[in-house]
């Protein structure tokens, strides 16, 4: 104990941010410092641990094997301590005052996370919801704990211990422009039809990785002429207006924007649906203010059939 006397604590906060954000701008923009003074934190933080923490590679900094090492317990650690400071009733909806950040795609966020921000409005005004992009490694932002929530289709979280609480369900329907198509094509839009045309996919990532639907029909060695992707999904109905493309979207998503002539129709070749769950490390399942954003996403997510009819 004798020796956290000549720490000076302040410099986990430092280490914290320099941990999170990789770089030391960021990390000195983050805590209100010059760069020169985040600087000199780094040079204590490699003196204080015998490590670099943080080595260049190419234009970037990148984590050593101990400072990957120190990102959780750091974590956990400040989190302590910060309980250690702070009033129970800071925990109160109404004078709670932090930030939380959730990754979920632009479909999640439509669709969940925007009635949330519109209730929080009210009920929890001094709260922030940082909203990250989808990862194509969520297992990683899970274990470094990059953020408080994750929201993923269930389907994706296969074959992994992460315990997830639903959140909705939807089903996949085909999008097409009605102008730029026979009507009676449509109205019995079959196998061949829907192959004949070329396609819109969402994928994500460089690895332009696919959605569950459209891995389905990979699965199913169905060949298709894929003539664009995109990482978003709302992105579909602009993409798609004026041109012959196809494209598979989740229908509550669908129903959000007006569709002004363009057509949904039901996929000929069946699709499995999708089943939304909110996802976290389980180091923050006892935290009251984490506890408290967790039910009223699960509380947003359970108001959206009553309201819909879906």
């Amino acid at each position: 104990m004798n020796e956290l006397r000549s720490i000076d604590l302040n410099l986990l906060v430092d280490l914290d941010a320099l941990l999170s954000t990789q770089s030391v701008s960021e990390a000195a923009r983050r805590m209100n410092l010059s760069q020169s003074a985040m600087s000199g934190s780094l040079s204590r933080l490699r003196r204080l641990f015998d490590d670099p923490l943080m080595v260049r590679s190419g234009r970037s900094l990148v984590l050593t094997r101990r400072a990957e090492g120190l990102i959780l317990p750091l974590r956990e650690i400040l989190g302590k301590i910060n309980e250690v400071f702070t009033d129970s009733d800071e925990y109160t909806p109404e004078t709670m005052a932090r930030s939380f950040s959730i990754s979920a795609s632009d479909y999640a966020t439509a669709v969940v996370l925007a009635p949330l921000l519109r209730a929080l409005s009210v009920e929890a005004p001094n709260v922030t919801i940082n909203v990250l992009p989808r990862s194509p490694d969520v297992q990683a932002v899970l274990r470094l704990d990059t953020a408080d929530l994750v929201i993923e289709p269930q389907e994706m979280m296969q074959g992994t211990s992460r315990f997830g609480i639903p959140l909705v369900s939807d089903r996949w329907v085909c999008m097409v422009d009605g102008s730029m198509h026979d009507p009676a094509v449509l109205d019995r839009f079959d196998r061949s039809d829907y192959l004949a045309l070329p396609h819109l996919v969402y994928s994500i990532g460089q690895d332009r990785q696919l959605n569950l639907a459209d891995r389905h029909l990979a699965s199913l060695g169905v060949e298709r002429r894929i003539e664009m992707t995109v990482e978003s999904f709302l992105m579909v109905p602009l993409l798609i207006r004026g041109t012959s493309l196809v494209g598979l979207v989740l229908e509550r998503a669908a129903a959000m924007q007006p569709l002004d002539g363009l057509r949904l129709v039901e996929p000929p070749i069946p699709v499995p649906g999708i089943n939304e769950a909110m996802y976290w490390n389980p180091r923050h399942t006892e935290e009251p203010p984490h506890r408290w954003l967790r039910d009223r996403v699960a509380v947003t997510a359970a108001n959206l059939d009553s309201s819909t009819g879906l």
